[in-house]
């Protein structure tokens, strides 16, 4: 590990050392106040949207239209989307390559649509899918509100673009998806980026709205080190884009270790920009334990009020 990044991690340790030992001097009812709600509705940038602290990816070893997600069964699969959303979950992240949307009219049958929050993605690139076309966005968008039965998807995303061009690369499907959002038909667009310069790009493109995007202190499963990723972030965030952090436990690597996903939550939260944790639980357990460690996270004191 260079000196510089563990000059970085080790500010990070230092400065959430220092919110929690001041969190400890706060009476108990302000002291549970001072803390992070994972279920709590927050902005998503400048989308309109407003969603839960916790959003449940779907997508764990996503490919070919499966995932860990969608090998538990219909049933299983449905019981963990509805079970988190009475938890207090509004935001799903879907895709196209995981092949998660046919689950959710039955998981989430019976609740209103504007009480939840659906972001998918388009799959434009080679392989990944059984078929080897890839249509326009207008017509797959059309498919998944037919797969989705609603009338419109609230986040609309270029799924895994790597290339410093990708603007360049792909100005009519962005173009297409300007168009249908202001047909209604989404609600807002962006990017799910998988190379630090398409975040960079993308921090830089009037036309992205929200950005999916990978972050944990250690750099696993990362467009770059943290060092390097983390100030592209403010970037994107201070542009006014929603940011949601992906790989958060790491591509389930955390899994066994309770000191890095306790560390990796808190450096999430404690980051300023980043909207939400979205993060592919397999079960309701790992939900709640997900949960209870944003509780834990102390806010920094300028948003304990």
């Amino acid at each position: 590990m260079s000196l510089k990044r563990r000059e970085f991690l080790k500010r990070s340790a230092l400065s959430l050392t220092g919110l929690v030992v001041g969190t400890r001097l706060l009476p108990a009812a302000e002291s549970r106040a001072a803390h992070f709600d994972p279920f709590e509705r927050v902005p998503l940038g400048r989308t309109g949207l407003k969603v839960s602290r916790i959003c449940l990816g779907t997508g764990m070893r996503g490919w070919m239209r499966e995932s860990n997600q969608t090998r538990l069964g219909r049933e299983a699969f449905e019981k963990l989307i509805r079970g988190a959303f009475e938890r207090g979950v509004n935001l799903f992240d879907l895709a196209d390559l995981y092949g998660s949307h046919p689950f959710v009219p039955g998981a989430l049958k019976g609740i209103p649509r504007d009480r939840y929050v659906l972001i998918s993605k388009i799959w434009w690139r080679e392989n990944g899918l059984p078929e080897q076309e890839r249509p326009d966005a207008d017509v797959i968008v059309t498919r998944f509100l037919k797969e989705l039965q609603t009338d419109y998807v609230d986040l609309v995303l270029l799924h895994c673009v790597t290339s410093a061009k990708w603007p360049e690369e792909l100005a009519r499907q962005m173009e297409i998806l300007e168009g249908l959002k202001k047909k209604g038909a989404i609600r807002a667009h962006g990017v799910s980026c998988h190379s630090i310069e398409a975040l960079e790009a993308a921090a830089r493109h009037p036309w992205v709205q929200s950005v999916n995007t990978r972050i944990n202190p250690y750099g696993v499963k990362m467009d770059g080190p943290p060092e390097k990723v983390v100030p592209v972030l403010k970037e994107i965030h201070a542009a006014g884009k929603g940011v949601v952090g992906m790989k958060i436990i790491g591509e389930g690597e955390f899994r066994d270790s309770e000191e890095k996903r306790d560390a990796s939550v808190q450096f999430a939260l404690h980051l300023g920009c980043v909207d939400t944790l979205c993060v592919g639980c397999e079960s309701l357990a790992e939900l709640d334990d997900l949960a209870a460690r944003i509780r834990k996270v102390p806010r920094p004191a300028r948003a304990a009020s």
